[in-house]
Formats: structure tokens, C-alpha cells, sequence
């Protein structure tokens, strides 16, 4: 840390330290932005490949579907469609459950 310091301290590297270009990105830019039409891709079979080595041949054990979460997030307008989205589904399902024993007792 101190070798750090001592560069940004340096009069030929302050700019550094001040330049927007060299500044860390923030966590809620580093993720691209997905809308709903692609949240499938989280789920989905065909986007699911399970790695067994890395690209220099080491052993590695993760399935692609993590990479996708990692670089990609679903955008927050469509996060909150997805999930009132999901919450009337279950509440069809809910409903449905309910209707079909009264149709088979009346049978």
C-alpha cells in the first residue's frame, strides 16, 4: 500500500488519482442491463453449459448460468414487472389448486 502512496504522491502521477478514466467503475454500472424479453436466459436449458476446465486448462466446477449473473442483471423496473409477474402467477396457481378439488368432489 505504501508504494501506492508513494506514486500518487509523485507530482508525475497525481493526475492519476484526479481522472475520471482511471476511477474504479461502480457495482451498479458494472452489470449490463437486461429487460424482461431476455430474463429467460437465467433459467433456460440451452444457456446452461457445465464448464469442467478453464481456458488453460485447469479444473474448474461452474456452469455458465453463474457467468450470466455475474455480467449480466435483470434492469429494476423489469425486476419489479418480473416479480409482481411472478407473484400473480402464483396466485393463479393458488386459485386454480382451489377450484379443481371443488370440481372433482361434485363429480
Amino acid at each position: 500500500m505504501s508504494s501506492q502512496e508513494e506514486i500518487l504522491n509523485d507530482g508525475r502521477f497525481s493526475r492519476v488519482a484526479r481522472d475520471p478514466r482511471f476511477w474504479e467503475m461502480p457495482e451498479k454500472e458494472r452489470k449490463i442491463k437486461i429487460d424482461k424479453r431476455f430474463r429467460a436466459m437465467f433459467h433456460d436449458k440451452k444457456f446452461k453449459l457445465k464448464y469442467t476446465v478453464d481456458k488453460r486448462g485447469r479444473p474448474v466446477n461452474y456452469t455458465s448460468t453463474e457467468n450470466l449473473r455475474k455480467f449480466y442483471a435483470l434492469s429494476e423496473s423489469d425486476s419489479d414487472l418480473s416479480e409482481d409477474d411472478s407473484k400473480e402467477h402464483t396466485e393463479k396457481k393458488k386459485k386454480k389448486k382451489k377450484a379443481k378439488p371443488k370440481g372433482k368432489a361434485d363429480s
